[in-house]
């Protein structure tokens, strides 16, 4: 907020969320409202309800639709976040751990969308150190505030975050290009899908007709598209997994959507169609 103050001075607004999974959230929220005061800058405190389930997912989901929401009836540009190099970090080992592909180890992408709206996402601060930006704000009189979640051993993220601590050889920076560069890569595979769709996608009354011929990681981004193209949304571990099984010649079902695998002399066709409804009674 205060780099982005500088900046662009007069041109930013400031949101602060509470998530009202802590007694102290309130007053936290108020205290940047009372720094926004102060400079001049316009603040809103969004309230939010996180649902039950995988808390930190849950919260991030409800986080980012509140916010997104916020952009638009603000008319602003965009929505920019402190993602720094310690947090693509984490990041990155947490889905190495977890056997991720292409799309999750580009990590924390500079520049993306908000999922279900349109918002332009930027978190500007990637290249920089948690440890920077903490000094940073003690240099302008601020004391940082500091989540007890963050150091909850029952969150993935503070386990690997505890790990990572002591691990100096780790060089963050690093890292992040190393994201970045992975990030290029996804970008060049996301280009080649959105060929592959218009070549090889076709319309079949209801149903999208497409003919994999491109490679697999190219093969995944397009079923993603087709499915999402249908009105399901499903992430591209599924997708990867539902073109194995059409790959080998069995059909597979996700979302409501229903796709059979037919092969002719040539090639194969894989055709995705919603499912019809379930007979009751």
């Amino acid at each position: 907020m205060l780099l982005a103050n500088e900046v662009l001075r007069g041109k930013i607004e400031v949101a602060s969320v509470d998530h009202g999974l802590r007694a102290e959230s309130a007053d936290e929220v108020r205290f940047v409202a009372e720094i926004c005061e102060k400079l001049g800058i316009g603040h809103s405190s969004l309230t939010i309800e996180v649902a039950p389930g995988n808390l930190q997912a849950e919260a991030r989901r409800a986080r980012y639709d509140a916010l997104s929401h916020w952009v638009i009836s603000k008319g602003l540009a965009a929505l920019a976040t402190a993602h720094h190099a310690d947090d693509q970090v984490e990041t990155l080992v947490m889905r190495l751990n977890r056997g991720s592909g292409l799309g999750g180890l580009a990590g924390i992408r500079p520049r993306t969308v908000v999922p279900g709206s349109g918002v332009t996402l930027m978190r500007p601060l990637l290249g920089w150190r948690k440890a920077e930006l903490e000094a940073l704000v003690r240099a302008s009189g601020l004391k940082p505030v500091r989540d007890p979640s963050n150091e909850d051993d029952s969150f993935d993220r503070v386990e690997v975050r505890k790990a990572l601590a002591d691990a100096d050889w780790i060089d963050a920076e690093a890292w992040s290009r190393s994201a970045a560069h992975l990030a290029e890569a996804l970008q060049f595979v996301e280009d080649q899908a959105k060929e592959d769709f218009a070549a090889n996608v076709l319309e079949r009354g209801e149903a999208l007709a497409y003919v994999p011929r491109a490679p697999s990681l190219v093969v995944t981004e397009t079923v993603v598209a087709i499915m999402a193209n249908l009105g399901a949304s499903i992430t591209r571990r599924e997708a990867a997994m539902m073109a194995a099984r059409l790959g080998r010649g069995e059909n597979a079902s996700m979302a409501g959507i229903l796709v059979t695998a037919e092969r002719s002399a040539n090639d194969a066709t894989w055709l995705f169609r919603p499912e019809p409804p379930r007979r009751t009674g």
